[in-house]
């Protein structure tokens, strides 16, 4: 069985703004089970989460010498690239005809999975996190981030204006990073 090494954010933050081709494979083995989970929660459908993850890790690679540390830890940077991602294919029009094509057999994969999903992102605490929030706040959280919603759509589903949606999110947001500093 490998050995994952533990390396400082700091030193893989430098790799990673320096190109060095070691990091993309110590941030995978680190990573890559919490970003999937995310992914496929968004996706719902394998063999698309999984491209995401490729495209995700490309962009990663791409922009990560534009990273700074005032865009928060490097997780969770890389996490809202990997959630972007996945946000970005399912508004598109090829998610969407894809979508409609295999909207039987994407149904059936999304229960067959929705165990696995939960296990990928308990692996890393974060429905544990999540679930301390106060229920307005976790509601939020799991509408934008676990099920891609805007925060505009989130305010027609929860029937609140927009205004008290982004201050929530804010304060959600604030109450998670003091849990897990």
């Amino acid at each position: 069985m490998r050995q994952k090494l533990k390396i400082p954010e700091s030193a893989l933050v430098a790799l990673l703004q320096s190109k060095d081709r070691k990091v993309m494979s110590i941030l995978y083995d680190q990573y890559s089970a919490a970003l999937y989970g995310v992914v496929l929660r968004v996706i719902k459908n394998e063999v698309i989460a999984q491209d995401v993850m490729q495209e995700a890790f490309l962009k990663i690679w791409n922009y990560g010498d534009k990273y700074t540390a005032d865009k928060g830890t490097l997780f969770t940077w890389i996490l809202n690239v990997a959630r972007n991602t996945a946000i970005d294919k399912l508004r598109s029009k090829e998610f969407n005809a894809i979508n409609k094509a295999d909207e039987i057999s994407t149904f059936v994969s999304g229960i067959e999975l929705n165990n696995s999903v939960e296990q990928n992102i308990d692996a890393i605490g974060l429905t544990d996190v999540v679930n301390t929030l106060k229920p307005e706040y976790k509601n939020l959280v799991n509408l934008l981030y676990y099920q891609g919603f805007t925060q505009e759509e989130a305010s027609k589903e929860l029937d609140i204006p927009l205004g008290t949606v982004k201050t929530r999110i804010k304060s959600a947001i604030n109450q998670l990073r003091n849990l897990v500093s």
